[in-house]
């Protein structure tokens, strides 16, 4: 008798779905960055203890997404000029390895993975979601690293992964023509494809090192107008709706 191919259902505790909740709004935006919040707000929000949110908030802390401040309480990192600086030159390193490697052995199915994200990616680009966007943009950078079967470099992408989505958010929210984010994969993509090492390792650096410098550069702009003209800080009030998590039927 065949073994049917049914992957498991995932039992999560409330913990967990907490955190993919309160995960999910930073990443879309729902939650602002630089928002303040407080384990009192959300457990009212969600319907939630508040020891389950403190656990939720704590590993969103080990993933760079929040952080608490002594006597005043949980806050959505924002990612600084330095922030942008450490993680565009870090993938810049890591993403042109990737991107040797996968041209060097890329097989039929790895292709295919590739092709499809690219796919993705242009599609998303002919709609106006920027939230969609950035998950496409994101899915194909994963696409290649995960392509380049190194283990070592895969868990060294996955420590940064979440700062990472914020990354190409903020970076993608900066190009006014989405046919250009299209324009800056395209090259890449078909070096990859190619099997061109030299070129794919190249376009890929050279790629990340240029949009993470436009990055910068803004943010540094806005750290300066901050300081010379300082606002009253961000809060996530009114912006903390429908994040119930949802029930998981595990029949």
């Amino acid at each position: 008798m065949s073994v049917l191919r049914i992957p498991k259902v995932a039992k999560k505790t409330a913990e967990a779905q907490a955190a993919d909740v309160l995960r999910e709004s930073i990443m879309s935006g729902s939650i602002l960055p630089g928002s303040r919040v407080t384990e009192i707000q959300i457990s009212d929000e969600m319907g939630l203890s508040r020891a389950t949110v403190r656990a939720a908030l704590n590993q969103l802390a080990k993933e760079g997404l929040v952080s608490l401040i002594p006597y005043t309480g949980w806050t959505v990192v924002s990612l600084s000029s330095r922030d942008a600086w450490e993680l565009y030159t870090l993938r810049s390193s890591i993403e042109r390895l990737a991107a040797q490697l996968v041209a060097s052995s890329l097989s039929v199915e790895q292709a295919e993975v590739i092709r499809k994200s690219f796919d993705q990616l242009v599609e998303a680009c002919q709609g106006r979601s920027q939230k969609q966007i950035a998950v496409a943009d994101f899915s194909l950078h994963k696409a290649i690293i995960v392509a380049a079967r190194h283990g070592r470099l895969l868990s060294q992408y996955e420590l940064v992964e979440r700062q990472i989505r914020l990354y190409i958010r903020s970076s993608d929210a900066l190009i006014h023509d989405n046919e250009d984010i299209v324009a800056q994969h395209r090259p890449i993509v078909e070096a990859i494809l190619a099997g061109d090492v030299n070129r794919a390792g190249a376009l890929s650096e050279a790629h990340n090192m240029s949009e993470g410098e436009k990055l910068t550069s803004h943010l540094l702009s806005l750290e300066a107008n901050a300081q010379a003209e300082p606002d009253e800080p961000a809060t996530a009030r009114g912006r903390l709706r429908n994040l119930k998590p949802r029930r998981r039927s595990v029949a």
